[in-house]
């Protein structure tokens, strides 16, 4: 944009050196992405457990197993809290600030995830109605998480690295993940090393001990621990300087909040924002035809792709089990012990998410910023696509014990490119290219459009993936496609989403206005951190809480 036109205060954002409170913000958003991956797929682990406790008929001749609209319902509601709570904290982010809803959301996870540990009832229909209730309002929670976090971190980062410090946000949904395996593994381990139950082969009764209803208890209620932990420091961090700026129009106040941040001066500039803000290109509302024609492709893109690729991802995240199940990786579940079942269940998700998962967001991390995002998510689908093909197309050859292995180094090579792809880049673009007073119900516009691939996914995948053969069926279910062809249907998605990928701009390396064309290209190449004058460079401070304190 032409100089005279940047605020100071957004100057001194954009080419700050990457300093300590960056990574004070990343690991306070981070805890919330953290909290979010943890609740949402650690359900996974203990719905086979919530099976067997509560659906065990009277003299059993198999493990009992939820039936198939409880199944739905326990793995499909929190995302349809999600989805609100995306589209709701996405639009007050906006309306009231970043921060003064930030902590809401920290809140209603933190209740929600013991509570949904305490769901109480006398009868199962009970206990899965609480506990649908409760999973409902902790979506809610985490779907608030997703617009606020990436528009907080987006606005506060340097133009140069911003996409990695985005990204390493979203990169704690994978330590989030993981963590969850691990807790339910250490969790079921104590339990069996105390009761020793047999598997419901040899005792179907002594199988499912009473105290393995703690299990699951446990494993949700472990999630409100990160949270409660990161809300202090939440509420110590000053509004961005973006939206006090452009969007509360009080430059004054950015400059004297970023002042302290920085520990530099920076000098208000009111008469020079009245200029940029009474721009006919900074009033046009989200529903005006200029909206639809300067960001309407834009947000498409960011829509639609986000909606195919969590349709995929949450399709194999949620339902692993079952697939390992199908390839004989897990054994039979008469084979084994309620507890024992958590266990297997627990380590290959686990597994999976330490060797593919994990590793894949940070490489987007590292790479980001000189990849770019556009590079990153076209090559991610592009890979899902392929991997995706190569164990759906020969699928009854990975099911032969010999091949079990290559199978499960492809699966967890579609997670790695997931994550080193578009389930990091779909959450950092919406965050760059949209503007300030919209960027927060766009991101969550963009988001909710996502867990609704969710919920296709969680939804139409367990129906979808059961075999025609009723003796290789889950008890109740109807007849689906198979899980051969859902997976070939999955890489014909992942395929769309490479397509969809090209109405998405790349924003790698300007700043926030320039990617959101709120004004125009700068004229002259004097803004990097060696050119600007010395008080905008800021320095280290060692006090983690005022580096982010409004005080």
């Amino acid at each position: 944009m032409a100089k005279e036109q940047q605020l100071h205060v957004l100057k001194a954002l954009d080419v700050a050196k990457t300093q300590w409170y960056h990574f004070t913000a990343i690991i306070i958003a981070g805890m919330g992405f953290f909290t979010d991956a943890y609740d949402l797929f650690s359900i996974s682990i203990v719905t086979k457990l919530l099976g067997r406790i509560y659906y065990t008929t009277p003299n059993p001749t198999r493990p009992g197993s939820l039936p198939i609209n409880v199944s739905a319902a326990v793995n499909g509601v929190a995302f349809c809290g999600t989805l609100a709570g995306q589209l709701f904290f996405g639009w007050l982010g906006d309306k009231m600030g970043r921060k003064s809803v930030y902590g809401i959301t920290l809140l209603l996870m933190t209740f929600c995830s013991i509570a949904s540990g305490l769901s109480f009832g006398s009868t199962p229909k009970g206990v899965m109605t609480t506990l649908c209730f409760f999973r409902f309002w902790l979506g809610f929670g985490i779907g608030g998480d997703y617009p606020l976090s990436a528009t907080i971190m987006s606005e506060y980062a340097n133009k140069k690295t911003r996409g990695a410090f985005i990204a390493a946000v979203f990169a704690m949904q994978g330590v989030g993940i993981l963590t969850g395996g691990i807790v339910a593994l250490i969790v079921s381990a104590g339990f069996e090393s105390k009761y020793h139950p047999p598997s419901f082969e040899e005792d179907p009764a002594r199988s499912l001990t009473p105290e393995a209803d703690y299990i699951w208890r446990v494993v949700l209620m472990f999630g409100a621990i990160p949270a409660a932990m990161t809300y202090y420091w939440r509420m110590q961090m000053p509004e961005t300087a973006r939206y006090t700026a452009l969007v509360a129009k009080n430059a004054n106040k950015a400059a004297e909040d970023m002042s302290k941040v920085l520990n530099v001066e920076i000098e208000g500039e009111d008469d020079k924002l009245q200029r940029i803000v009474q721009d006919e290109r900074n009033t046009f509302g989200l529903f005006s035809a200029q909206f639809a024609r300067q960001y309407g492709l834009r947000l498409l893109g960011t829509t639609s792709t986000w909606f195919l690729l969590d349709i995929a991802f949450y399709s194999q995240n949620l339902f692993q089990s079952n697939i390992f199940s199908s390839i004989g990786w897990l054994p039979d579940a008469s084979k084994m012990s309620a507890i024992r079942e958590v266990y297997k269940v627990a380590r290959a998700q686990t597994l999976i998410a330490l060797c593919g998962t994990v590793p894949g967001y940070w490489f987007t991390v590292g790479l980001i910023d000189i990849m770019g995002r556009f590079a990153i998510q076209m090559m991610g689908f592009f890979f899902m696509t392929v991997f995706m093909f190569a164990i759906a197309i020969p699928y009854e050859h990975w099911q032969q014990r010999a091949n079990r292995v290559g199978f499960l180094v492809m699966y967890g090579l579609t997670f790695f490119f997931a994550n080193f792809g578009p389930n990091s880049t779909t959450f950092v673009v919406p965050a760059e290219i949209f503007p300030a007073r919209l960027r927060s119900t766009c991101h969550g516009i963009s988001a909710a459009a996502g867990k609704a691939g969710a919920i296709v996914g969680a939804f139409g995948f367990l129906y979808a993936s059961q075999d025609k053969n009723p003796a290789r069926r889950s008890q109740g279910y109807p007849p689906g496609i198979g899980q051969k062809n859902s997976l070939i249907v999955l890489g014909v998605i992942n395929f769309l989403g490479m397509v969809f990928t090209l109405l998405v701009p790349e924003p790698k390396g300007m700043s926030l206005e320039e990617a959101s064309g709120e004004a125009t290209a700068e004229s002259d190449d004097h803004d990097n951190e060696f050119d600007i004058p010395k008080r905008f460079e800021g320095t280290n401070r060692s006090d983690i809480g005022m580096d982010l304190s409004g005080s």
